[in-house]
């Protein structure tokens, strides 16, 4: 068993997945790491949404780069009027992190769920990545059918998808940026 600083240094983004769905066990595994984060004053504001069906998500993946292709940033742009980019770069395994509306913590409180999913995947040796372009499906003219076809619960807005699956590659390792950490003693 390694070590959580061990997984912590390993955990790299993947972005390319075998066509099989993870077990049960290890979605449930993982979805609870996400419960058990840390939020401000415990409020838990977050919302967990699964998607196995490749049917939503081919629509998800559509609906988000119907909106990308259409904004200010060029990197954006092309995104999402790639016709062969597929912004769950295929997973089988998705879940939409929604954050509760009125919570002002929101961001942090999904954020820090987000990367306890991220970690305890690794933990399983099952490949995962962070995404946000998924929140622009949800500012579209499409954003209310997807929210009912999604079962979304009012007052959450969706933020974040972790994608997972069995890897289909091996992560790089990235260098770490120096003189990122000043002491005061």
């Amino acid at each position: 068993m390694r070590s959580t600083l061990d997984v912590i240094k390993e955990r790299r983004s993947i972005r390319k997945f075998k066509p099989e769905q993870i077990k049960e066990e290890e979605l449930q595994a993982i979805i609870e790491a996400g419960l058990y984060a840390p939020s401000a004053i415990n409020k838990q504001s977050w919302n967990f949404t699964v998607i196995q069906n490749k049917e939503i998500l081919d629509e998800l993946n559509v609906a988000t780069k119907n909106v990308a292709k259409n904004l200010e940033n060029e990197m954006l742009r092309k995104m999402g009027s790639n016709e062969k980019y597929n912004c769950f770069y295929h997973a089988p395994t998705v879940i939409l992190v929604s954050g509760k509306d009125d919570e002002r913590s929101k961001v942090i409180d999904c954020s820090a769920a987000t990367q306890n999913m991220l970690l305890a995947a690794e933990a399983l040796n099952i490949g995962s990545c962070w995404v946000e372009l998924v929140s622009l499906a949800f500012v579209g003219p499409q954003a209310q059918e997807l929210r009912e076809k999604l079962n979304l619960p009012e007052g959450y807005t969706p933020l974040y998808s972790v994608l997972l699956g069995y890897k289909d590659m091996e992560g790089k390792v990235a260098p770490r940026k120096e003189n990122t950490v000043q002491y005061i003693r």
